[in-house]
C-alpha cells in the first residue's frame, strides 16, 4: 500500500497585497480527515486528509514568464497575488492483488532474486482523489477564494513513498509474519519495524509510527536479550 496523494485545488486570495513574505519558515495547514467519520460517504470507504497552505510568488516566477528588459524587471518587483491550495493524501485498501513475490528470473549482482511489485490503485483510492479535488474546491470557494482550480494528479503507487504492508502483524503465523513486538514469527532474532508490519495504510503521515514501532521494538529485544531468551 501507498497513501494515494494528488487531489485537490488552488485559488487566488484577494486581499493583503501589501503583505510580503519573511525568509523561508516551515509552515503550513493540515485538515484531518472528515469523510465517513460520523456519516458515511455512497461513493467510497476511508477518507484522506489535506496538507496546504498560502504562497505569493515573487521575481523567481521570471523563469516560467516571457518578456525581458526594464519593463519587465519593473513588473516582477511586484509581487503576484496570494494563492492558497489544498493537497490530498488518502488511505490506501488492502487487497490481495497487491503483493510482492521473488521474480522467477532476474537477479541482483549477488544472485539473490530481484522483488517483483504488483500494486495498482483500486476504484476507491480513485473514488477519494476526485472528492478531494471537489471538497478543496468547495473550501476555497467558501473562502472567498477566486479562480479556483480543481485538480487530480495521475500519480503511482510509491510516488509518495509511504509504503505499507507485506509483512503483517498478528498473532497466527500462519495469516501474519511478525508477532505483536515486530519479531518474525520463524527468526526470532529478525525485527521488521518500518510500514511493512502494517494492515492499512490509514491516510495520516506514517513515520512517526514507524519510530515508535522501532523504540517498542528495541526495548522488547532488549529484555529478550538479558533472560536469554534471544
Amino acid at each position: 500500500m501507498d497513501h494515494c496523494m494528488g487531489g485537490g485545488a488552488r485559488g487566488t486570495i484577494p486581499g493583503m497585497e501589501d503583505r510580503t513574505v519573511h525568509g523561508r519558515r516551515p509552515n503550513g495547514i493540515y485538515v484531518p480527515r472528515f469523510r465517513n467519520v460520523a456519516t458515511a460517504h455512497p461513493d467510497f470507504l476511508r477518507g484522506y486528509g489535506f496538507q496546504g497552505g498560502a504562497d505569493r510568488e515573487g521575481w523567481t516566477r521570471g523563469e516560467n514568464l516571457p518578456g525581458f528588459g526594464a519593463e519587465f524587471k519593473r513588473t516582477l518587483r511586484t509581487p503576484a497575488p496570494w494563492r492558497f491550495s489544498f493537497y490530498g493524501f488518502g488511505e490506501c485498501l488492502p487487497r490481495p492483488t497487491n503483493y510482492v513475490e521473488l521474480d522467477p528470473d532476474t537477479k541482483d549482482a549477488w544472485g539473490i532474486p530481484a522483488l517483483r511489485i504488483h500494486c495498482e490503485w483500486s476504484d476507491n483510492e480513485r473514488k477519494l482523489l476526485k472528492d478531494m479535488s471537489v471538497s478543496a474546491a468547495e473550501m476555497l470557494e467558501a473562502a472567498g477564494a477566486k479562480e479556483v482550480e480543481p485538480f487530480v494528479d495521475d500519480n503511482a503507487p510509491g510516488l509518495t513513498i509511504h509504503e505499507m504492508g507485506t509483512a503483517r502483524m498478528g498473532r497466527d503465523p500462519k495469516t501474519s509474519v511478525l508477532n505483536a513486538w515486530n519479531q518474525c514469527h520463524d527468526v526470532k532474532n529478525l525485527f521488521v519495524t518500518d510500514g511493512a508490519c502494517m494492515t492499512s495504510s490509514a491516510c495520516q503521515n506514517p513515520s512517526i509510527t514507524y519510530m515508535a514501532l522501532t523504540a517498542r521494538a528495541v526495548a522488547h529485544a532488549v529484555e529478550q536479550m538479558k533472560r536469554h531468551e534471544l
